[in-house]
């Protein structure tokens, strides 16, 4: 176990290590004042890390615990092997919640965490007791004219670019980001400290811990099958909070009312909500969506009002 605290900013979280299938899962906790507390499982998108749930944590101050997974393949888990997919995911999942929580779990996850997410609740449906999806975790119809690879290129686009790229020193990193339209708005220590847990190597070829194959698994997985079917099988009512702008703050995001109402969500099962001046990113990182989803978090843990 570890103590660490990238930045002033960020609270101070505990990196602890999870046996899983062919080795160890790297989580970080922000545990909460009180011992007997919620536990939040909260889960990273595509080609994030653990830390992306860092500003949530500040807003969530300590009122419960906060458990964030790297996911197999990035960062401190980057050097765990397949099988990747959603669902070797969500038994990793398992396995966390087993160990580091006494009993059911609030479970969220943003983006490809919101599918993993999802299937957890499917495939374990005694793990979770409310899941929050954050822009994630329904399927849009998409264009049949594709390949599976295209199709992950043409949604992903300069995430999955990035993979291939090596970047000289961090702070050519941090200027990468800070470039990035989903970013240029929200920066922050939070942020930072994020995406600088992505980085692996050695000066001046450094490069993303993301390992490809399981960044290209994972997105494929999210366009059908049992991933696609979860959000019509959950075991428990579900909130979706979907952001009005893209992946690199265009008008158009991934969800709108037209596209949710084309997935016929039970609205019963499934309430949805807008959150206006956000994109795919600033929802998590950005200091109103991670208000918004911490609040959301503490009143699915009974830990607050709404």
């Amino acid at each position: 176990m570890s103590r660490n605290q990238p930045a002033a900013e960020v609270p101070a979280h505990e990196e602890l290590r999870v046996p899983v299938h062919g080795g160890d899962l790297a989580v970080l906790r922000w545990p909460a004042a009180d011992p007997g507390a919620p536990v939040v499982l909260a889960l990273h998108g595509i080609t994030a890390n653990g830390l992306s749930w860092s500003r949530v944590a500040h807003h969530l101050a300590g009122r419960v615990t906060l458990l964030a997974p790297d996911l197999r393949g990035r960062a401190h888990s980057g050097t765990l092997p397949g099988p990747y997919g959603i669902a070797a995911h969500a038994d990793d999942m398992a396995a966390v919640a087993a160990r580091l929580a006494p009993g059911p779990v609030v479970l969220t996850g943003h983006s490809m965490g919101a599918f993993t997410a999802a299937l957890t609740a499917v495939r374990h449906p005694g793990l979770p007791s409310a899941l929050l999806l954050v822009d994630g975790g329904v399927t849009f119809p998409v264009p049949t004219d594709l390949e599976p690879d295209e199709l992950i290129a043409a949604v992903l686009g300069p995430a999955m670019a990035r993979l291939s790229m090596t970047f000289e020193d961090r702070a050519a990193y941090r200027a990468f980001w800070q470039r990035h339209p989903g970013f240029a708005a929200a920066w922050s220590p939070w942020v930072d400290a994020y995406i600088q847990r992505d980085l692996i190597g050695e000066e001046p070829e450094l490069r993303s811990s993301c390992a490809l194959e399981a960044v290209r698994v994972d997105g494929i997985d999210q366009l059908g099958g049992e991933v696609a079917e979860a959000i019509h099988r959950l075991p428990l009512p579900a909130r979706l909070l979907w952001a009005e702008r893209g992946l690199m703050d265009e008008p158009q995001g991934l969800y709108d009312d037209e596209r949710l109402a084309a997935a016929k969500l039970d609205p019963e099962r499934v309430r949805t909500r807008r959150v206006p001046g956000t994109n795919h990113y600033t929802i998590l990182v950005g200091d109103t969506g991670a208000r918004l989803v911490a609040d959301q978090l503490l009143a699915e843990a009974g830990a607050t009002a709404p």
